[in-house]
């Protein structure tokens, strides 16, 4: 989010607003990425999986989203899947209407297929491509979205590269740098983001970082960023791996964000992973960057955190008491 929306993102708080939203606009991919937390079974809890749930297309999917819109009234909205671009004709449409509202808007995608030409010209769209390491590691975990493909259909674009780090990414110990070194040559690519892998409870996976790893992925990073001006990893980020909240309730990004499934009504909980996440061991940049920021100490005296949690809870009773007025009045 643009400093400038800072002050009505607190605004919408205190109204018992969120200011972002993230949406799985499609259950389809044609992909299968091994980690990937959207088809993980318990992603929406007790409901179907990704894949069973409905979704919708056409005119429906573009009245369903505007309606969220203007139901919700974020000032960020991060558009997810299942592959965005399944949807790229809804989008085409969608996204114009989104820049004429104001709504600064993310989409996360593996660039499967041709990113239309004409997305370039959205001020208010941020293209964020998903790359799973070096081309050796990324092209076995993400075909048909491989290396070539990629570099294919993300040319005339500004895009913001992607990559979360596992346990795998870390074979080697020059592995981060030269991905960092890969896509910063790439005249594409404005920014290069790192995440760390979130795993969930029961996670014995070979894609979990164990704490040396998290450490030492931590300590590369923070050299690289020096080196590589397009890794993009402030203080304020690189401190909030270091300290992720340790609950859902103490992530400030989780308690401000709607996410919301593919069928336009499913609340994905406690976050955008869904499940049961590790919070000890978030790597989403997001979380990262704001949970740093709400240990700031204003004045030296009052962390951020504390004014936020007061400020969510007068919204909440102010959206309760409108509801309740609203509902006296019909």
């Amino acid at each position: 989010m643009k400093l400038k929306k800072i002050v009505p993102a607190w605004a919408g708080i205190l109204r018992g607003h969120r200011p972002f939203l993230s949406l799985e606009i499609t259950r389809e991919c044609p992909l299968r990425c091994p980690g990937c937390y959207a088809y993980e079974p318990n992603h929406l809890g007790a409901g179907s999986p990704l894949r069973q749930l409905s979704d919708f297309n056409g005119e429906a999917l573009i009245a369903g989203v505007l309606g969220l819109i203007r139901r919700l009234r974020p000032l960020h909205l991060s558009i997810v899947g299942g592959e965005p671009l399944v949807r790229y004709r809804e989008l085409g449409v969608l996204l114009p209407k989104l820049a004429k509202l104001g709504v600064e808007v993310q989409l996360v995608t593996s660039a499967v297929r041709p990113i239309p030409a004409e997305w370039s010209t959205l001020p208010n769209l941020h293209l964020v491509v998903s790359v799973d390491g070096l081309a050796a590691e990324h092209d076995i975990r993400r075909s048909p979205a491989t290396y070539s493909r990629v570099l294919q259909n993300i040319a005339g674009q500004q895009i913001i590269v992607h990559c979360t780090i596992t346990r795998a990414l870390l074979c080697r110990p020059t592995y981060l740098r030269e991905f960092a070194s890969f896509w910063s040559n790439r005249c594409e690519v404005r920014k290069i983001w790192f995440s760390l892998y979130t795993p969930q409870e029961g996670d014995d996976s070979a894609e979990r970082l164990r704490p040396q790893d998290r450490l030492a992925a931590l300590e590369e990073l923070s050299q690289l960023r020096y080196s590589y001006p397009k890794v993009h990893l402030p203080n304020v980020v690189l401190n909030g791996y270091y300290h992720p909240p340790s609950s859902p309730e103490e992530c400030i990004f989780a308690q401000t964000t709607n996410c919301i499934s593919a069928d336009l009504a499913t609340r994905i909980t406690p976050c955008q992973f869904g499940g049961r996440p590790v919070c000890s061991e978030c790597g989403c940049i997001a979380s990262a960057a704001l949970a740093s920021i709400g240990r700031y100490k204003l004045g030296g005296l009052v962390p951020v955190s504390k004014i936020f949690a007061v400020s969510k809870r007068v919204g909440e009773r102010f959206r309760h008491g409108l509801e309740r007025e609203m509902a006296t009045s019909i």
